[in-house]
């Protein structure tokens, strides 16, 4: 059994999306099969954006990301889901990594290392996207630079592996029964913890 935090990010906590009903299906397999399982979502903290690399090296964490940061410590498997905008994540979710993937927690620099050395190793991560466009489209026309990016960039450099994708794409045409094998797949991967 695995420590799972799925990280909701989308930035619209008024309504239902979709996003939150995979969410959901993703955490009801988890749990059916014995998994622990934490829910972040990330709309629900006010934190500030950083402004200068000063901010994010010297200044601490904003109190009330603690609790996300100690999950993220606390987890064996992050899920992290949002709806593209725009051809990449919400600004409300890079902000949220920028705070909590800081040094001395997320990953240390090393004299001599450019790439330092990773604090969350250890920890697999799934990455579940939203989008209007058709997610061949995205995969093989734009390359999914940005999932790609944030896969690298960030998840990885940090020590998550492996990161795996779920796209969606064409939500707006989604039907009842899309919805229903998109919420099936989201709970087989929940009960397998990946």
């Amino acid at each position: 059994m695995r420590r799972i935090l799925i990280l909701q990010g989308h930035p619209d906590t008024a309504a239902p999306h979709l996003l939150h009903a995979l969410a959901d299906h993703y955490r009801r397999g988890a749990e059916q099969a014995g998994h622990e399982v934490r829910t972040l979502t990330i709309a629900e903290h006010d934190f500030p954006l950083l402004r200068s690399q000063q901010a994010w090296t010297e200044e601490p964490m904003p109190p009330a990301l603690e609790p996300a940061r100690d999950a993220i410590a606390w987890c064996e498997h992050l899920v992290l889901c949002f709806p593209l905008w725009l051809g990449d994540m919400p600004a409300l979710v890079k902000g949220f990594l920028e705070q909590a993937m800081r040094p001395h927690f997320a990953f240390e620099y090393v004299d001599g290392n450019p790439l330092g050395r990773k604090g969350l190793k250890g920890r697999s991560a799934r990455v579940v996207v939203t989008m209007g466009m058709p997610a061949a489209i995205y995969r093989h026309v734009y390359r999914a630079h940005s999932v790609k990016s944030l896969e690298r960039n960030i998840l990885g450099f940090v020590g998550f592996a492996p990161v795996r994708e779920t796209l969606i794409g064409s939500v707006e045409r989604l039907d009842e029964g899309d919805c229903h094998k998109w919420f099936t797949r989201l709970e087989t991967l929940g009960r397998k913890a990946q």
